[in-house]
């Protein structure tokens, strides 16, 4: 199972059948379906409708990216283009230009024979559940009717996004460069040779800190697993101790996700990316968080430190947005190192991440080490289950709640089960055909153990 249509998107692996993998004519499909949902949303809209659209630096993002854009102009929606960007750059850049949507080509933290196209609404926000499900019944139904040749979209190429994004980050209240620039911080960056490796060392630059470049050029050639996990990341950690640097930055490929090494060459813990940025804007502007139900609960611990309420949404960046919303909230994200600061805009991004902490470290007399070991320590366990077509996914999860109902079990997004010291979350992803299983606990062999024993349980459930 290598193509994923789900309502965040549509995800594969480049090459093979169509309907099965993401071909040309998958993408040509979906972008078709966008396209006509878009048009069905602003009948009464005078002028062309306009798409903000950008890419990772994947081997087949060029590809990809000429057959969507083409497949826009043939519906007669004019395009924005901004080339090689990052995820949060064109949800900054479609508001600003006024688009109706647009269209991130990266399939984030996947390996290089990914690609995906994520949906943006009017706001640069992912699209509801509801909006998803309407663009993939147009997808199935083929019911698309393209412009003729007076109508035809036009394009505008725009490559000044990044560093517009720069300026927009640089200009928070909360993010003081003038502060960093004192402290003349030396970071080493690794960019998965993909788009951080230019954004990234851009802020820093414009910070004044001494960047030091890991795999920052943007040739597609993951040279390592793209998700920011500790196992993917030994050549920064030995780096970041050989610089005798203050820190280290990992972001994914297209700049949502950040993680930070700290100066002893240890993880300081994505799930503490979120902890730590938290820390420093409740200290400022005190008020509420929101992450999601598999990250940690050192976010809980810190918000009730700054006389703040933390709630839990269902994972998925569009879920904790909406209770963000809903919950008036500072600040949220996921425990993955995904930041999202409404001052800015409804989205993870990677960037605003970098600036607050440069701020934040620059305010305290500390070490990164010293930074991480002052806040709650939880450790987390991240497991996964490869599925095959015949499991029956819900009939195990269902399996699982009901042996533990006498515990305290959320069963809103997958199944959670809350012990006295420790949890579990046990989901499907969204994005890959797997089962996630995510345990935190007050020491690493706790939750190690933790997940082992609901790998073996799943396992047994599922007959694998």
């Amino acid at each position: 199972m290598t193509l994923i249509k789900s309502i965040s998107g549509i995800r594969g692996t480049i090459g093979g059948e169509v309907g099965t993998n993401l071909t040309p004519v998958d993408a040509v499909k979906f972008a078709s379906a966008y396209g006509t949902f878009l048009k069905q949303n602003n009948k009464s809209k005078l002028s062309k409708l306009k798409v903000v659209i950008g890419r990772d630096a994947r081997i087949s993002g060029p590809m990809i990216h000429n057959l969507v854009v083409n497949t826009l102009l043939g519906l007669g929606i004019d395009v924005i283009d901004l080339g090689l960007s990052t995820t949060p750059t064109v949800e900054v850049a479609v508001p600003m230009e006024q688009a109706d949507g647009g269209i991130i080509l990266t399939a984030s933290h996947n390996p290089k024979q990914w690609n995906a196209l994520k949906l943006l609404n009017e706001k640069g926000e992912f699209l509801s559940g509801k909006d998803g499900e309407v663009i993939l019944a147009l997808a199935e139904a083929e019911s698309f009717e393209f412009a003729d040749v007076d109508s035809l979209g036009e394009i505008t190429q725009n490559d000044a996004y990044m560093d517009i994004h720069i300026d927009e980050v640089l200009n928070l209240p909360l993010v003081d460069a003038d502060l960093v620039k004192t402290k003349q911080f030396k970071v080493v960056v690794d960019g998965v040779n993909s788009s951080g490796g230019i954004i990234i060392p851009k802020l820093l630059e414009q910070m004044g800190v001494e960047c030091i470049k890991l795999y920052c050029e943007p040739n597609g050639h993951f040279p390592h697993n793209p998700e920011p996990l500790k196992e993917h990341l030994a050549d920064i950690c030995e780096l970041v101790v050989k610089e005798n640097a203050d820190f280290g930055i990992v972001v994914d490929p297209d700049v949502d996700r950040l993680a930070f090494i700290s100066n002893d060459g240890e993880m300081f813990g994505e799930e503490y990316t979120l902890v730590a940025v938290a820390d420093y804007v409740l200290s400022k502007t005190p008020g509420n968080t929101v992450s999601n139900m598999s990250s940690s609960r050192a976010l809980r611990d810190i918000t009730i430190k700054h006389n703040g309420t933390y709630q839990a949404s269902a994972v998925g960046e569009v879920n904790v947005v909406e209770l963000m919303k809903k919950n008036k909230a500072v600040l949220g994200g996921e425990g993955n190192g995904g930041i999202i600061y409404p001052e800015i805009h409804y989205g993870r991004d990677a960037l605003v991440g970098v600036a607050l902490f440069l701020t934040y470290l620059a305010q305290q007399d500390k070490t990164v080490a010293q930074l991480r070991a002052s806040y709650p320590q939880y450790y987390m366990s991240k497991n996964k289950i490869e599925l095959t077509p015949q499991i029956d996914v819900d009939a195990v999860m269902k399996t699982i709640a009901e042996k533990y109902t006498h515990e305290n079990i959320s069963t809103i997004d997958g199944v959670k089960i809350d012990f006295e010291n420790e949890w579990v979350h046990l989901r499907k992803s969204n994005t890959e055909p797997i089962i996630r299983i995510y345990t935190e606990a007050p020491t690493q062999p706790d939750a190690d153990n933790l997940a082992n024993r609901f790998v073996d349980e799943l396992k047994t459930i599922a007959g694998i």
